[in-house]
């Protein structure tokens, strides 16, 4: 013993030994579902890969089975075409359900990119406000709508305000074959959209860049509201916004469209 400790290979085969288990984390918190406690559980069951975990189902729960199932298809960027024509088809049966309904696709798609890694919907309606004393059935109404024409095939929470699961296109004909993706919808109030849809259009650079400019301007500004800030720094309540250039309006800050806010 004395010998490993004098010449480090001790200390050589325990960073090993850790970059082994890091390593072997960081494979499995791929895995939707899996976070890096479950992960470091499953490795110290000797649980160490992708494969393993097909050869452990059991010690899954219902979400990280499906985020196995569909772990290849997870894994790969969605590319702008097949996001514009899952926006299509999301925002046509949401509009066939009510067309006072107000839903965009957000993210990086929202600000142009050429691919995505899921589908991130932000969704409101007239009849639900930050001042509702209890959420409706809005988002409840558009999952049911989304699993009748076979859009959502599987559910991995489902709340009042939102919604995690996971979709796919319908195969055309001769085409190839269809993708599962992630899709998360969110529920927001309709008072509270558009600083929501400003929020998480981002870019995070861009968000926290507003936020500092909103500050300077007397204002502060999250993804619920933008209210002024009165002499003691209290805010004061939220300034009607109808949409996302009132937001810039308000701050006195050049309107940027979202493929600008980088």
């Amino acid at each position: 013993m004395r010998i490993i400790i004098g010449t480090g290979k001790l200390e050589k085969l325990e960073k090993i030994r850790a970059n082994s288990t890091n390593t072997a984390i960081n494979e499995l918190i791929k895995v939707t579902g899996i976070g890096p406690a479950a992960a470091q559980k499953f490795v110290q069951e000797g649980i160490k890969s992708i494969e393993d975990l097909r050869k452990n189902t059991d010690k899954l729960n219902h979400h990280q089975q499906i985020g196995l199932k569909h772990f290849d298809d997870f894994e790969t960027r969605i590319p702008r075409k097949e996001m514009l024509e899952l926006q299509d088809l999301a925002l046509r049966e949401i509009h066939k359900l009510d067309t006072e309904y107000n839903a965009e696709i957000c993210g990086s798609f929202r600000r142009g990119a050429e691919t995505s890694g899921d589908i991130d919907v932000l969704l409101t309606h007239p009849s639900f406000t930050s001042t509702s004393k209890k959420k409706p059935k809005c988002l409840h109404d558009v999952v049911k709508q989304f699993e009748e024409v076979g859009f959502i095939t599987d559910s991995l929470s489902h709340g009042d305000a939102k919604f995690m699961g996971v979709c796919i296109l319908k195969k055309k004909d001769g085409g190839e074959e269809p993708k599962y993706r992630r899709i998360d919808i969110r529920l927001i109030p309709f008072d509270q959209y558009y600083c929501a849809l400003l929020y998480f259009t981002g870019s995070d650079v861009f968000n926290k860049n507003m936020r500092a400019h909103a500050l300077e301007k007397g204002f502060t500004l999250n993804e619920y509201t933008l209210r002024p800030l009165g002499s003691t720094g209290t805010p004061g309540e939220p300034l009607p916004i109808t949409s996302e250039e009132d937001i810039f309006d308000y701050l006195e800050y050049e309107y940027k469209k979202p493929c600008d806010r980088k």
